[in-house]
């Protein structure tokens, strides 16, 4: 069984009358451990589809199972559970809060997993020595930089141990140097078996993954995958988005 399986979702949103659809019955399946992007440009549904497979929104249509649980029918409770547990948000601006250490921002989100005090502490220093900030714990972000703030996002996104973490534009608001170090910092994270999706709207960003899925106008318009020699390929309508 997949990691995520994705069935025929839809979105649609309605708009002075006129019937906007975001996606349109999309296909597709993620394994664990798998590394992919999620690649298009503005407006072709993407941040969409990362939403929803994020549970930060529900589809119109279509069903959504993550680690095997059901998802598109859950309760917005039910949701903020799911997030929380299973799945891990890096974005391109960071989102840390500016009066909170670097070890306080990677701790927040075990305060909704019950965690005590002492086992946060522990185990954001564990996330923190994965992204080599270990030593940075007790500065605030403004006192660090660009990339080490972005580290010290992803090292919050892997401190409750999510089954995937999705990455929108996590590079975006880097210089190139540091944009590469980011990206190989995910690829590591792949290679010690995170399931990692980048959401993307730059091809030599996508390129970094094995597996790339180009969104366009609310469709899977191709998939690349290079386990598979490379070659491009069109999901078929039963198969979804997989080989």
């Amino acid at each position: 069984m997949a990691l995520v399986e994705v069935r025929n979702i839809s979105k649609l949103y309605h708009l002075g009358g006129e019937e906007i659809r975001a996606l349109d019955d999309v296909s597709l399946d993620i394994d664990g451990g798998e590394f992919i992007s999620i690649i298009g440009p503005s407006g072709s549904g993407k941040s969409t589809l990362m939403h929803i497979l994020g549970c930060l929104d529900s589809p119109t249509k279509g069903t959504i199972r993550l680690d095997g649980t059901m998802i598109e029918n859950a309760t917005p409770h039910q949701l903020a559970g799911i997030r929380n547990r299973k799945i891990g948000f890096v974005f391109q601006f960071f989102n840390l809060l500016p009066k909170l250490t670097v070890l306080q921002n990677v701790e927040l989100p075990m305060i909704y997993s019950g965690y005590s005090a002492r086992e946060r502490v522990i185990r954001a220093m564990e996330a923190l020595k994965l992204v080599g900030l270990e030593n940075r714990s007790k500065h605030r972000p403004m006192q660090i930089s660009g990339g080490q703030q972005q580290r010290v996002a992803i090292a919050r996104a892997l401190v409750n141990n999510p089954k995937i973490v999705f990455a929108d534009e996590p590079t975006g608001n880097l210089d190139s140097h540091t944009g590469e170090a980011i990206l190989e910092l995910f690829r590591k994270l792949s290679q010690e078996g995170r399931t990692i999706a980048l959401v993307t709207h730059d091809p030599e960003i996508a390129a970094v993954t094995p597996r790339r899925i180009e969104i366009r106008d609310g469709k899977i318009a191709k998939e690349v995958d290079a386990r598979l020699a490379g070659l491009d390929r069109k999901p078929s309508p039963t198969e979804g988005a997989r080989p």
